[in-house]
C-alpha cells in the first residue's frame, strides 16, 4: 500500500493527442486556460505557472527584491529546495522553532529574529496545514516585511474561507507527479497585484514580456534586456495534464479530507500516537496524515511488514552544512524531527485500505 499515488484524469490521453496533432507544445494558449482555470475553480490570484515549485519560490523571491546579504525568515521542516531557493539569491535562511503540533512556524518565535537585513517572511503550510496567517501578517506589516507562501502541500487548502493562494504577496505551489494537482512536473507562483504578475510572467521566460516585445521585420523580437530573466516557464503538455487534472481535484480532495476524518476519529485514542493539533478556522489540503509516534523504528517496521508504506518525510533541513548544520536552538524542530511519522493517504486507497491500517496500527507495535 503506497504512501502517495499519481491519480490521472483518463481523458488526458485525447487532450495530448490532439496537442501532439497540432504541432504546438511550447508555452501557448493551454498555459493560458490553466491559468485562467487554477483561478476560477480553486480562487488562486494571478497565478504564473512555471516548471516546477522551486522555481516558483525562486522567482518570488527574484520579484521582492531579495539580494546579496539579506535575511529570509523561514522554518527547517520542509524540503530543501525551500533553503536552496533561497541561497540562489545569495540571501541567508534565518530558522524560526516550530510548533510541535502542527509542523508550522511557530508565530510567537518570529520577531525575535527579525533584524535590519530582514527582508522576508517565507513559511510553510506543512503537509497541506495552513499556518497562522493573520498572525504572520500582522507581523510583516508591522515591519515592512514581504510575506512569501511555500504551499507546495497546500493546494486545496482554506484559510478562514480564503484559499491559500489568495492571501499574501506572493504563494508558491508545486504541480509535482505525487502532488494533489499534477501537471507531471512545474509549479504556479501567486501574487495580489497585476502588476506583479506582469513582471513574474517577464522573469519566468528570460526577462523578455512576449505579449509586448514582438517580431520586428527580420521576424526576430525586439528587446533590450538590463535584468536577469530565467527559462521556467510551462508548456502545454504540462498545462494539458493540468487542465485534465483539475477536473477530477474536487472528487479528489473530497475523498482524501474523508479519509483524514476516518484516521483522526480512529487514531486519536492510541496509547503511542499524539496526532497534529489542527484548528477548525482553516482546512488541510492533507497532502501528508502525520502524527508523532512513541518507538518509531518498530512502529515503521510494523506496518511496512504488514505491506503499509509508512515513512517520515523531510527532516529539518538545518542539518545540510550547506544551511550551517543542525542548529540546536530549534527544540520543536528536533523533537519533531525524532518521532513524526506519516502514514498512507492518497485517492488510490480504498475503505478496504484505510480500514487495514488503521487496524494494523490498533494491533500495536
Amino acid at each position: 500500500m503506497k504512501l502517495f499515488s499519481t491519480t490521472l484524469n483518463n481523458d488526458i490521453k485525447s487532450g495530448l493527442s490532439e496537442l501532439i496533432d497540432s504541432g504546438l507544445i511550447s508555452a501557448g494558449k493551454r498555459v493560458d486556460l490553466f491559468e485562467s482555470l487554477l483561478n476560477k475553480q480553486l480562487g488562486l490570484i494571478n497565478p504564473v505557472t512555471v516548471n516546477s515549485g522551486t522555481s516558483a519560490l525562486h522567482l518570488a523571491l527574484v520579484n521582492a527584491g531579495v539580494k546579496e546579504g539579506d535575511e529570509i525568515i523561514t522554518t527547517a521542516q520542509t524540503f530543501i529546495a525551500t533553503g536552496l531557493s533561497i541561497l540562489y539569491q545569495k540571501a541567508k535562511p534565518i530558522f524560526v522553532d516550530i510548533s510541535y503540533e502542527t509542523g508550522n512556524i511557530d508565530v510567537t518565535k518570529i520577531e525575535e529574529k527579525i533584524t535590519n537585513k530582514t527582508r522576508v517572511i517565507l513559511i510553510i503550510h506543512w503537509g497541506g496545514y495552513p499556518c497562522d496567517m493573520d498572525e504572520i501578517t500582522s507581523i510583516a506589516k508591522k515591519h515592512n516585511l514581504i510575506v512569501i507562501e511555500d504551499a507546495a502541500h497546500a493546494i486545496g487548502s482554506n484559510y478562514k474561507d480564503r484559499p491559500i493562494g489568495s492571501i499574501s504577496d506572493y504563494t508558491c505551489f508545486s504541480f509535482q507527479s505525487i502532488k494533489h494537482l499534477t501537471t507531471g512536473d512545474g509549479g504556479a507562483v501567486c501574487s495580489l497585484t497585476k502588476e506583479n504578475e506582469r513582471k513574474l510572467k517577464k522573469l519566468r521566460w528570460f526577462g523578455i514580456d512576449r505579449d509586448l516585445d514582438m517580431a520586428g521585420e527580420l521576424g526576430e523580437r525586439e528587446y533590450n534586456l538590463q535584468n536577469y530573466g530565467y527559462k521556467y516557464h510551462m508548456n502545454d503538455i504540462a498545462a494539458t495534464f493540468g487542465i485534465f487534472n483539475l477536473k477530477i481535484f474536487d472528487e479528489k480532495m473530497k475523498r482524501i479530507r474523508n479519509i483524514a476524518e476516518v484516521y483522526n476519529k480512529n487514531l486519536s485514542n492510541i496509547d503511542g500516537i499524539q496526532l497534529f493539533n489542527y484548528k477548525n478556522d482553516r482546512t488541510s489540503a492533507y497532502w501528508l496524515y502525520g502524527f508523532h509516534v512513541k518507538d518509531r523504528r518498530n512502529f515503521v517496521k510494523k506496518l511496512r511488514n504488514s505491506g503499509i508504506e509508512c515513512s517520515v518525510v523531510h527532516m529539518g533541513i538545518d542539518k545540510n552544512d550547506i544551511f550551517g548544520g543542525i542548529n540546536n536552538k530549534l527544540v520543536n524542530q528536533r523533537k519533531f524531527d525524532s518521532t513524526q511519522i506519516n502514514i498512507p493517504i492518497n485517492y488510490d486507497l480504498t475503505n478496504e485500505d484505510v480500514n487495514y491500517v488503521i487496524e494494523t496500527i490498533k494491533n500495536g507495535w
